[in-house]
C-alpha cells in the first residue's frame, strides 16, 4: 500500500525518471533511469518501499536505453 507514491517521491528527489506500475499478479514494475550513483541509491529505497509495504525481493535487470527512450519525469501509472 501506497509503495508507488512512496518509490516515485524517492525518485523525484534523486533526479531518477521511469515509472512504477502494478502487474497483474500483485508485483510492482520499476523502470528507474539515472547516474549510476542515483539509481544505487534508488535501489535502496525499493527495498524500503512504504512503511506499509512487505517488500520480499527485489529484481534487477540492467537495461541499455538510447538517451530518446528514456522517459521523462516519474510516472505511477
Amino acid at each position: 500500500m501506497f509503495y508507488r507514491a512512496t518509490v516515485a517521491r524517492r525518485a523525484t528527489e534523486l533526479g531518477i525518471t521511469g515509472y512504477a506500475r502494478n502487474l497483474p499478479d500483485g508485483r510492482v514494475e520499476v523502470l528507474a533511469c539515472g547516474t549510476e550513483e542515483g539509481v544505487a541509491r534508488y535501489l535502496e529505497a525499493l527495498w524500503m518501499g512504504s512503511t506499509a509495504s512487505k517488500v520480499k525481493a527485489v529484481e534487477v535487470i540492467d537495461l541499455e536505453l538510447a538517451p530518446d527512450q528514456r522517459p521523462e519525469g516519474f510516472g505511477t501509472g
